[in-house]
């Protein structure tokens, strides 16, 4: 086996490389990066690091036992019970579908460009050792949604086409009557929790010094960063456009705000 950590460590820094072990006559192992006669090939991945997980906080958290803490990159679960906060549905149910399928598995992390978010959570999207992309499962099975935040765009068309095809099934949060989509003319004033769909009609845009704002109401409005903009289309293109937004809500006194990170966020109808 020291031959094999030996040859892992000059390596130089491949995804996967391939390690060649034969028996000899005494019944020792023998381990080469070069082709041996009567030699078995192995698939080895090199320089990646598992890590043995100490708590599941939620299905998009996790805590390592070297003490950092993980949030998964790209989606988004439903809240579960805990202090100062309410359980959403659907989100016990993303949190045991994890613990189920991390019990006694180690994790590898594969980071984007931004490696912590403003809690100090690592970012990552997450893989079992049998190559199991946990964040990509977790939005198949309807348990979680897309969540882009640029400029993380790892896996995004997956992910997109995964929740696509969850919705259309109506299955894990899809099917939830609180995750249907409300018409931004019924709001009335009651304030909303957790992750939202909206629809209406864009009628006008308006640019502040920071924001760009896609007005479906006089009470509502689609907020974008300007420095977020190079993302989208030509913002009055979407000027009378029937659309979907997804997000989370802010009211502040009589009006509502979406923060629109990304257009994945914004369905045409």
């Amino acid at each position: 086996m020291k031959y094999l950590i030996a040859i892992l460590f000059f390596i130089p820094c491949l995804a996967q490389a391939d390690i060649f072990q034969w028996i000899d006559k005494q019944g020792e192992k023998h381990f080469s990066d070069r082709p041996q006669q009567g030699a078995k090939r192995l698939k080895v991945n090199a320089g990646y690091a598992y890590y043995s997980i100490k708590k599941i906080y939620d299905g998009d958290t996790i805590l390592l036992t070297n003490g950092q803490k993980v949030r998964f990159l790209g989606i988004n679960t439903p809240e579960v019970e805990g202090r100062n906060k309410l359980a959403q549905a659907g989100g016990e149910e993303a949190r045991q579908w994890l613990q189920k399928k991390l019990k006694n598995k180690k994790v590898r992390l594969e980071r984007d460009v931004e490696k912590k978010d403003k809690y100090g959570r690592l970012l990552a999207h997450v893989f079992t050792p049998d190559n199991a992309h946990l964040n990509f499962e977790l939005v198949k099975l309807g348990l979680a949604t897309v969540n882009i935040h640029p400029p993380n765009l790892k896996y995004m068309d997956d992910l997109l086409a995964a929740e696509s095809e969850a919705e259309q099934k109506l299955i894990g949060i899809w099917q939830y009557q609180q995750y249907a989509a409300k018409a931004v003319e019924s709001l009335n004033g009651q304030a909303l929790r957790g992750w939202q769909r909206v629809f209406g009609t864009i009628k006008s845009v308006y640019h502040s010094r920071k924001y760009s704002y896609l007005n479906l109401t006089d009470t509502f409005s689609l907020k974008i960063q300007h420095k977020s903009s190079q993302l989208f289309p030509e913002l009055e293109g979407y000027v009378g456009s029937k659309v979907e937004a997804r997000g989370w809500i802010n009211k502040h006194k009589k009006r509502y705000s979406m923060f629109i990170r990304h257009p994945s966020s914004i369905k045409i109808k």
